[in-house]
């Protein structure tokens, strides 16, 4: 008996080292209706995580709440999602400047430079996002 498309996707995520996911990347699994019941089985079961408009993470259950969160930090998480929607992106800022060793103010937000793009999608999780900075 030939496997579903639920367990096609699930075998594809266990295997990948990829940790951020983006709609078009289970494509060849089946039609568009069949991988979004996939994609919301796996929600569910708590294999991935939605971070935006097409944008899925592998994700893990926190040692502290229990629930399921992110296996990356947000910022990598933003660089890995723009990278795969073809936007050429970079540490913000005050993230360079903490990374070269200008200052030892550690960045708090969650700041990505995406150069001249000009795309507005939000990239999340839960209550925390992504903010762009244009440079």
């Amino acid at each position: 008996m030939p496997a579903t498309v639920q367990q096609r996707i699930e075998k594809s995520l266990a295997k990948s080292k990829a940790s951020v996911f983006v709609r078009a990347d289970f494509v060849c699994f089946g039609s568009p209706s069949q991988v979004r019941r996939a994609l919301r089985a796996a929600l569910d079961d708590g294999a991935l995580v939605r971070a935006g408009f097409g944008i899925y993470l592998k994700a893990r259950k926190s040692s502290l709440t229990g629930k399921t969160v992110p296996a990356l930090s947000l910022v990598e998480v933003g660089l890995q999602a723009l990278a795969k929607l073809g936007v050429k992106a970079g540490l913000g800022r005050s993230a360079q400047a903490y990374a070269s060793g200008q200052t030892t103010q550690m960045p708090m937000a969650a700041v990505v430079q995406v150069g001249k793009s000009r795309g507005a999608r939000r990239i999340g999780f839960g209550n925390k996002a992504i903010r762009s900075e244009r440079g």
